[in-house]
C-alpha cells in the first residue's frame, strides 16, 4: 500500500482514479482521444500522441507549431525526449541588432512575429516516440493516431470555458499578426464559451501527416507552405532549418527526496 495522503485539503478536491489505464489530459476530448487509442489495442505513447486532438480543442495554448518534452518508463528504463524548437540558422545577435536595434546594451528580440518563432518540434517529436516505441510494444499506425483531432477539428467541437477565457485574452496582443484572425477570430472575435467552432485547415495537415507521415510537416508540401509563409512575412525560417529538424534522445536527470526520485528533462527542459 502507497504512503500517500489521500485526504485533500482543499475546497475543490478531484478523486482519484484507480484504473488499468489512464489518459490524463486538460480536455476531456483530448482524453477521449488517447483512450480510443487503448481500447484499438495501441500502447501509452499511441495515447499520447492521440491526446494531441489537445492542438484542436486548446489552440491557444497548445499547436502544431510547439514544443514537446517526453518522459517515458518502458517497464527498465526511463527514457527522455527533447523536441523544443530551435532557432532558424540565420539567427544570431548581429540578426537582431541590425534589424531590431538594442536596448540596455543587448539585441532586442521581438516577443511578437516571425522574429520571435523558432522550428517547430512537437511533430518531430511525435515521429521520434512512435518510431522507438512501436519497436518495443505493439503500436498502431501513425495515420490510425491522428483520426480522432481529425474528426474533432473537421466537425467542429464546443468551446469549453477556460478555453474561451484564454482565447479572449491572447487576442489583443495576436490579433494583428498575419493569418491570426482569419483562423482564431471567424466572426471578428474570439469565440464565446459552448460555440461551435471548426478548423479544416488543421484537419487538412493532420490528413497529410496521417498520408505521407510527420516528416511530411518538415520536408514535403506542408513544409513547403510554411517555409513560403515565412519568406512572405520577412522571417529567417527557411526549407533547410525544417529539413535539419530532429528531436534529441536525452538522459533524464533526477533528485532524491524524502523516499521518492524525481524526474526531469535537462536543460533546455
Amino acid at each position: 500500500m502507497t504512503r500517500f495522503n489521500w485526504q485533500n485539503p482543499y475546497p475543490t478536491p478531484r478523486l482519484p482514479v484507480f484504473a488499468r489505464n489512464i489518459v490524463s489530459t486538460s480536455h476531456p476530448l483530448a482524453a477521449q482521444a488517447g483512450l480510443r487509442m487503448l481500447w484499438k489495442g495501441g500502447n501509452a505513447v499511441d495515447a499520447a500522441i492521440a491526446a494531441a486532438a489537445i492542438t484542436v480543442v486548446e489552440p491557444v495554448s497548445c499547436g502544431l507549431g510547439g514544443d514537446a518534452f517526453a518522459l517515458v518508463w518502458d517497464g527498465k528504463k526511463l527514457h527522455g525526449l527533447n523536441a523544443s524548437g530551435v532557432s532558424p540558422a540565420a539567427w544570431n545577435v548581429d540578426y537582431f541588432r541590425n534589424k531590431y536595434g538594442e536596448e540596455n546594451g543587448l539585441a532586442r528580440q521581438p516577443k511578437r512575429g516571425w522574429d520571435a518563432v523558432t522550428v517547430p518540434g512537437v511533430i518531430a517529436g511525435w515521429e521520434a516516440l512512435h518510431a522507438k516505441f512501436s519497436s518495443l510494444f505493439s503500436s498502431l499506425p501513425f495515420a490510425d493516431l491522428m483520426e480522432p483531432a481529425i474528426e474533432i477539428a473537421e466537425r467542429g467541437h464546443a468551446v469549453a470555458s477556460i478555453v474561451a477565457y484564454k482565447w479572449a485574452a491572447a487576442v489583443p496582443g495576436l490579433c494583428n499578426q498575419p493569418g491570426f484572425a482569419d483562423v482564431f477570430m471567424p466572426h471578428g472575435r474570439a469565440p464565446e464559451v459552448s460555440e461551435l467552432v471548426r478548423f479544416s485547415g488543421h484537419a487538412n495537415t493532420l490528413r497529410l501527416l496521417a498520408k505521407h507521415g510527420p516528416r511530411a510537416f518538415y520536408e514535403g508540401e506542408i513544409a513547403e507552405r510554411i517555409a513560403a509563409y515565412a519568406r512572405e512575412g520577412g522571417a529567417a525560417m527557411t526549407m533547410d532549418d525544417l529539413r535539419g529538424y530532429r528531436a534529441d534522445w536525452v538522459e533524464p536527470i533526477s533528485k532524491d527526496y524524502r523516499g521518492y526520485t524525481v524526474h526531469e528533462i535537462p536543460p533546455n527542459g
